[in-house]
């Protein structure tokens, strides 16, 4: 694979479920009725859940929020995700789940996409709630930020250390 991921997805109800919450899917692969697999592109974010039941209830609630590899970038691995990704956020437990897909549709109501959010703002949703605290909302200012740091070139002093730390 030249970058980018492809994610598992199993759906048997009540059972076992894995879904993208958001995500650019560059192509989707239906084996069968139950179980399909989503690709990203390389440098793609997306957010997978998944949850699974035994008979006393729900035994596993998950969200990871990935970026998908571009070539010859590290990455964890993450069951049902191949190769895997850069973990912006992994959370367990469904009352932080839940509430990371309450900041989705939060996001979502600013009208901007969830994929398009800053990559850092994702992190500190992760630190902040696996501390127990509320994390700050995400916000068009901080967004609108974050874009025109996109279009920004790198600082030239960045780039010289960088590469002389490499020269050695």
């Amino acid at each position: 694979m030249s970058g980018g991921a492809a994610v598992e997805l199993v759906w048997i109800e009540k059972r076992i479920e894995h879904w993208i919450r958001f995500g650019r899917i560059v192509r989707t692969t239906i084996q069968s009725r139950s179980r399909s697999t989503a690709a990203f592109g390389a440098g793609a974010i997306f957010a997978f859940v998944r949850w699974q039941a035994n008979d006393f209830g729900t035994a596993v609630s998950r969200i990871d929020i990935l970026s998908a590899p571009r070539p010859g970038e590290p990455y964890a691995t993450v069951p049902h995700v191949t190769p895997g990704g850069d973990s912006l956020l992994r959370l367990s437990g469904w009352p932080k789940v839940e509430r990371v897909l309450q900041i989705v549709d939060a996001i979502e109501a600013l009208g901007i996409d969830p994929a398009d959010a800053a990559p850092d703002y994702w992190r500190h949703v992760h630190n902040r709630l696996s501390a127990g605290l509320e994390p700050r909302s995400y916000t068009a200012a901080q967004h609108r930020a974050w874009l025109l740091r996109q279009t920004c070139p790198p600082d030239p002093q960045t780039l010289r250390a960088a590469s002389a730390g490499s020269a050695s």
